[in-house]
């Protein structure tokens, strides 16, 4: 529950309405009033970061009744809890108002004791109907595996690899660009390794200049260099008995290289300034966001170094390849910050998510939980739309080459008109998309970008139903 609970009186008696207010406020509650169901609604919709906890609303209400206010309460805000009163109780009403998911139904005149009793089970349901919320989101959540979220068929692959190797001491080279992750994959290596209650040392190679890596890695003594005012444990011996992970090892110089080989072959290293060698049991994981088979053809890499490094190899696809993990990526991220802003956000407008699908995110996931986060403190209501994403997501720069028109021998327009032209770059594309999500008409619409009705008019429309037919 919130630092306050905060609760909406609704009742069409500003007498009435303004007592309650007064007496709830005197024991704590913040309060607000509304005078009929379309303004109950319209303030519950606009909450923003000021959420309500509780309805207290009266039944007879002018245009609408309090229980149609509890209906669209029900369906449009299931985390609050509701309490009604009426002047004419019957148990067919009391019977009506808890089956609408009423919380509590009170009779006027209202007697204190029984108001607070009524609000005290109502903060209580509240606070489960929160908690339940959060639990089915984490439900619906597909995490793959050791909370890394996504049922992409490549990340099914990544967490076959993890599995495989996890238990054993063998080095593990991740493959990627920026921001997809290799990091979240790292720490799951070492967690569901024996080596989980042992420390998790991480190091951004090339975030350090050089001069400094090699005492950030190996130590250094007091007096071996310039401003080397004492001994300094380095991120192996610090990893000693649990995992280090090396990211962007691509930037590593030639001198350090060979220092990395010797650590991976021996396990072996002196310490910058030091003649005492230092022995370490270490499992070693390493990331480049370059192909090192590009930087060993071309001399920047050791040759030797790199066939060390490459025992097993993990290749973290980029978002733009996995599109129909975005809205469960965008969700899992929306949840965490809305958590930690203390704000109650429900999801994702249709604009909004469509608008994610179609953005190529060259930050990667990255990018996503930056774009979420955003949007969920800028956001003025319960949901993130399309006007909450930054301007570039909603309308980014097409890289995308539109099909080309049929042209005679000499290059001059056939003839042909644009929706002609079109239909079979469309068939090609949407054949390949089903091809690579298993003919799963679902997974193939979420990851063109539309839904599932319109797939299936699509494939009408094109004759794809005989090459369905066919592949199954």
């Amino acid at each position: 529950m919130a630092t306050k609970s905060r609760i909406l009186i609704v009742d069409d008696d500003p007498i009435v309405s303004g007592s309650l207010s007064e007496l709830l406020a005197r024991e704590g509650w913040s309060c607000a009033s509304a005078y009929d169901a379309d303004e109950a609604l319209s303030m519950l919709d606009d909450a923003g970061g000021r959420p309500f906890h509780v309805v207290l609303s009266d039944i007879a209400l002018p245009t609408r009744s309090g229980f149609d206010l509890l209906r669209d309460v029900s369906r449009k805000h299931p985390s609050i809890a509701s309490i009604v009163l009426t002047g004419y109780g019957t148990v067919q009403s009391a019977v009506e108002a808890l089956r609408l998911g009423a919380v509590d139904f009170l009779t006027k005149p209202i007697v204190n004791e029984d108001l607070f009793k009524a609000l005290d089970r109502a903060k209580r349901h509240q606070a489960l109907l929160e908690e339940n919320t959060r639990l089915r989101s984490r439900l619906r959540a597909p995490t793959g595996l050791d909370g890394i979220v996504g049922t992409d068929h490549r990340m099914q692959r990544v967490y076959e690899i993890i599995q495989a190797v996890a238990p054993s001491k063998t080095t593990v080279l991740m493959s990627g660009e920026s921001g997809t992750g290799k990091s979240l994959v790292a720490g799951a290596l070492h967690r569901l390794s024996p080596r989980a209650d042992g420390p998790f040392v991480e190091i951004s190679c090339g975030s350090i200049p050089e001069t400094l890596l090699e005492s950030e890695l190996f130590g250094h003594v007091k007096g071996a260099f310039t401003g080397a005012h004492a001994d300094k444990q380095g991120k192996f011996l610090a990893a000693n008995g649990g995992t280090i992970f090396l990211d962007e090892i691509n930037s590593a110089s030639p001198g350090m290289q060979l220092k990395l080989l010797r650590v991976l072959q021996e396990r072996k290293f002196e310490p910058v300034g030091s003649n005492a060698t230092v022995e370490v049991d270490t499992r070693v994981v390493l990331a480049s966001n370059q192909p090192l088979e590009d930087l060993v053809a071309s001399g920047v890499f050791r040759q030797d170094l790199y066939y060390r490094v490459n025992v097993v190899k993990v290749e973290l696809p980029p978002l733009r390849e996995r599109v129909a993990d975005i809205p469960h990526l965008a969700s899992h991220f929306l949840e965490m910050h809305a958590e930690e802003l203390g704000r109650t956000i429900t999801g994702f407008t249709d604009d909004a998510m469509d608008a994610l699908r179609r953005y190529p995110f060259p930050g990667n996931v990255r990018e996503l939980a930056n774009v979420v986060e955003r949007a969920a403190v800028l956001a003025r209501g319960q949901t993130i739309g399309a006007t909450d994403l930054p301007p570039h997501v909603i309308e980014p720069e097409s890289g995308v080459l539109a099909p080309a028109l049929k042209l005679t021998a000499d290059g001059a327009w056939s003839g042909e008109s644009l929706a002609d032209a079109l239909l079979d770059p469309e068939r090609r594309i949407i054949l390949s998309a089903l091809a690579a999500n298993d003919w799963n008409r679902q997974h193939t619409a979420d990851a063109l970008g539309i839904n599932r009705t319109t797939l299936y008019k699509k494939m009408k429309q094109l004759d794809i139903d005989a090459e369905e037919r066919r592949a199954g």
